[in-house]
């Protein structure tokens, strides 16, 4: 019995300090992506691709996180929401800061997640989100509201889409479908002889996103399911749903890509394992 009991502490002590290491640390995942319409392409472009931060910290200002996309040399730089925490009593600098200094990087787009986008529409955040985009903006980001922006690539052109659903279709506890004409009342239909690029912060409807018509996916918000199983993803979304069909990982589906950013960051439920952050580095290239 006490060798169990010390086996059982041994196992229990090596859990919390992998669970305080991913806390506090991140990796660099890379991704190949490769389709027709880049065929084209003179040679391959690097896209980085950023999500809920939530005022995490990887160094002092971080300048680990900074070090490392600066290392990757990106054409661009993609962000798909919750960099910061969408509370009144809570500071967004620690994610200006970082953000802001992105731009001497790359050209920036930043599409919104569900906490920036509840600071823009209910009323109790006051003016929050629109000092936090004037901020970002004035300092060279790009943001991309229920709207799209043009990229050209040698003779590849790309649209990129940044996509805000209603905020019901984040309540907790419920399962809903969401239909593809309300992604077409946001952002209108895709256009064929583009790749069209999707940020889409929630996860949870991909399928629609894949109907609309776009070639990729870039989502996050589900902190990667806080805990992974191998083999079978993650465990729980934040919306309490039980092991999410996507949740932090790169699937193909006839030529189109779905990447499901694990995250940078926690907030809340500060709990991560066998679920490393992560800055997601995507290798576009014809086939």
């Amino acid at each position: 019995m006490i060798k169990w009991l010390i086996l059982i502490g041994v196992i229990v002590f090596i859990c919390i300090i992998e669970w305080i290491r991913e806390i506090v640390t991140f990796k660099v995942t890379h991704y190949d992506i490769r389709s027709d319409k880049f065929k084209e392409l003179q040679h391959e472009r690097k896209v980085v691709f950023l999500s809920d931060l939530h005022n995490n910290r990887y160094g002092k200002n971080n300048e680990k996180l900074l070090s490392a996309i600066k290392e990757q040399n990106p054409d661009l730089i993609l962000i798909g929401g919750d960099m910061l925490i969408g509370k009144s009593n809570v500071s967004s600098k620690v994610a200006e800061d970082f953000v802001s200094k992105l731009t001497g990087i790359c050209p920036i787009y930043y599409a919104n997640g569900n906490h920036e986008q509840r600071m823009k529409v209910y009323s109790e955040y006051g003016t929050m989100f629109q000092e936090y985009k004037d901020i970002l903006e004035s300092s060279g980001v790009t943001f991309i509201e229920n709207e799209c922006v043009d990229v050209s690539w040698d003779k590849c052109q790309v649209k990129i889409y940044g996509l805000e659903i209603p905020v019901g279709y984040y309540k907790k506890f419920q399962k809903q479908t969401l239909p593809v004409d309300v992604v077409e009342e946001q952002i209108c239909e895709p256009k064929a002889d583009c790749y069209n690029i999707l940020l889409a912060h929630n996860p949870t409807y991909t399928d629609t996103y894949l109907k609309w018509g776009a070639d990729m996916v870039l989502s996050g918000h589900f902190h990667g399911g806080v805990v992974r199983i191998p083999k079978l993803g993650g465990i729980i979304t934040p919306q309490w749903h039980m092991f999410p069909k996507y949740s932090g990982e790169l699937t193909e589906k006839n030529g189109k890509h779905v990447v499901v950013s694990k995250g940078l960051g926690t907030h809340t439920l500060k709990i991560r394992f066998l679920n490393p952050a992560e800055v997601i580095v995507l290798h576009l290239s014809g086939k």
